[in-house]
């Protein structure tokens, strides 16, 4: 049974799952849909079509669903959807999606997304991220799985966050940031790979020592970046990691951050 107090204001036609918590203040639209066990503590705003998987927790202020800020939307049918089991602290925004953008903004699950944190239309994030305090990602941002980009960093648009990425903090991101590497400053730079990031996760020591290799190919020998890619074939065809590694920065559209 659902638990909505009686100052949230919740539109007859949203749609509710099995125990959902509204705390007061709240105000859900009509084309919401909210999973099982979600709970929005109060103040929360989320409207237009919006999708939230269970267990999601939203904190107080936060804008949830707002239509896309870019000057070319006029009012089109857009989304939102977001996965299961998200924490959304407050002051955070997530804003719909465009038409010329695919029109959909996805969070996967189990992300934390803190405090005073944007995120732009048609952004597609996928699980287990943290975008610590003052996160801003404009529109069309692309981040993978199990990245973690540090408080008050700012992601242009159309860029690429790697899995397993971790940007420091006050970054201010222009190219994609690499997989496993640690990307710091304004303007970004790499400095290697997070090692303590990788043991911590269990990674293997010649995993470890295979993507040592494969980042000092491609950025710090002095072959060609086309070169380098070629050179790291075998070892790709050993380790999954390189593969990802060196498919991520062949497909990169903005170039990859050095």
């Amino acid at each position: 049974m659902s638990k909505i107090d009686p100052q949230a204001v919740v539109d007859e036609a949203a749609t509710l799952g099995a125990g959902v918590e509204i705390g007061p203040y709240c105000v859900v639209g009509p084309e919401v849909t909210l999973g099982d066990r979600c709970r929005l503590l109060s103040h929360v705003v989320v409207e237009g079509s919006t999708e939230i998987g269970p267990e999601t927790v939203i904190s107080p202020f936060a804008s949830v669903g707002g239509a896309p800020q870019d000057l070319r939307y006029k009012g089109e049918d857009t989304r939102l959807i977001i996965g299961a089991r998200n924490t959304i602290r407050e002051n955070t925004t997530l804003n719909r999606g465009t038409p010329h953008g695919g029109g959909v903004t996805r969070l996967g699950d189990g992300n934390l997304v803190m405090a005073y944190s944007h995120v732009g239309h048609d952004c597609q994030i996928g699980d287990d991220n943290i975008l610590a305090n003052g996160t801003t990602l404009a529109g069309h941002v692309e981040i993978g799985s199990h990245a973690t980009v540090g408080a008050y960093s700012g992601v242009h648009q159309f860029c690429r966050v790697a899995d397993h990425a971790f940007i420091g903090g006050f970054t201010v991101l222009r190219q994609d940031a690499l997989p496993w590497v640690t990307t710091v400053g304004n303007r970004a730079k790499s400095y290697g790979l997070n090692i303590i990031g990788l043991r911590r996760r269990g990674y293997s020591k010649e995993t470890i020592q295979a993507l040592k290799h494969a980042y000092t190919t491609l950025f710090r020998s002095k072959l060609r970046l086309n070169e380098a890619l070629d050179a790291l074939e075998d070892s790709a065809n050993e380790f999954d990691e390189v593969r990802y590694f060196i498919d991520f920065v062949r497909g990169s559209e903005r170039g990859v951050t050095r």
